[in-house]
């Protein structure tokens, strides 16, 4: 038998050959299924977030973007994540009312001023309680938007007796809120919200500033009361596909978590700084803002107690520790808005 000796530069080229193929071969392609709009802060936010997973695995994990809900509309991006339809999504928790009873919490008006106190908090409650409800994914990390506040194109609202009766534009746990104030909560999507507005359907809707430039809406209301007391704000999740996280080398998973990390204190900023840029937009169209005094305030803070009441006992009756992750949540708060 004869034997041949490969030359220095002919096994090195196949060396680095092979070093190609086992490269290429373990790259991971991730689809991330987002509602935002790509121009909205958000997606910009997003697209970061899988470019900065990329320059750090050097390449071994690629992310691509699928903007505007094409992927999975807003509702169905939890389950798409399940299902593997998308492998990564952000969407916001209380779209699928009743899936995550125990996350209602962060959906009740429990007053955080800003989005950075609202996004600390809802990761530090995950860390806490790791609700088995989201067990399903893997969670990468949450976050909240701005206070979300009472605007309406009707009158200035300074009392509970200025917003009675008012119809308000809020689903959910926020239409509860509305009712308890005493407005008449009208259901219906966002995107619908502008046309509601100028028609008349509705006189106002709850949400936060960001929504006055991003949807537009500081062109249709004119009066804007800040309810710090009783403001709410919705939480938003970053979730991975169960299967898809378990694949991924330990490695790459800690470059990814601290990816998370970072994301955490990015997206709770962003978020303050679009509700700036919406109040920016509002008054240059004219609108006024009213600020509660401490007393009606407290009065507003009252009206909304049954909303803390009705989570309490609804939850607690399934056997989830509610009044626990309500203290938990007030709390917390409290320390992070010293």
């Amino acid at each position: 038998m004869r034997h041949f000796k490969l030359a220095p530069f002919t096994l090195a080229a196949v060396m680095a050959g092979m070093l190609f193929s086992t490269t290429a071969f373990a790259v991971t392609k991730l689809n991330y299924s987002i509602f935002f709009p790509a121009p909205h802060k958000n997606s910009v936010l997003a697209d970061q977030w899988g470019k900065e997973i990329e320059k750090r695995t050097k390449g071994e994990v690629q992310v691509t973007m699928f903007y505007g809900g094409t992927l999975t509309p807003a509702p169905a991006v939890y389950d798409g994540v399940v299902k593997g339809i998308s492998d990564v999504g952000m969407s916001v928790l209380s779209y699928t009312m009743g899936k995550f009873p125990l996350s209602e919490v962060l959906d009740l008006p429990l007053g955080a001023r800003t989005a950075v106190a609202a996004t600390s908090l809802v990761n530090d409650y995950y860390n806490k309680f790791k609700p088995k409800e989201m067990d399903e994914v893997q969670i990468m990390y949450l976050h909240a938007h701005g206070p979300g506040m009472i605007h309406n194109k009707t009158r200035a609202v300074a009392t509970l007796e200025d917003l009675k009766g008012m119809k308000i534009r809020a689903t959910g746990t926020t239409g509860k809120i509305a009712s308890a104030l005493g407005a008449t909560a009208v259901g219906m999507p966002m995107p619908e919200t502008y046309d509601s507005i100028s028609r008349g359907v509705a006189e106002g809707v709850a949400c936060p500033a960001e929504a006055l430039q991003g949807w537009k809406l500081g062109e249709v209301v004119k009066y804007t009361t800040q309810n710090f007391g009783t403001a709410y704000n919705l939480s938003f999740f970053v979730a991975m596909n169960k299967s898809k996280w378990n694949a991924l080398a330990p490695d790459v998973r800690k470059i990814i978590e601290q990816v998370n990390e970072e994301w955490i204190v990015k997206t709770g900023q962003a978020w303050d700084d679009i509700d700036k840029a919406g109040y920016d937009f509002y008054q240059k169209q004219g609108g006024t803002i009213t600020t509660l005094s401490k007393a009606e305030d407290a009065r507003w803070v009252k009206a909304v107690q049954p909303v803390f009441d009705e989570y309490v006992k609804e939850k607690t009756a399934k056997g989830l520790p509610a009044q626990e992750a309500l203290k938990f949540c007030q709390d917390r708060l409290q320390q992070l808005q010293k």
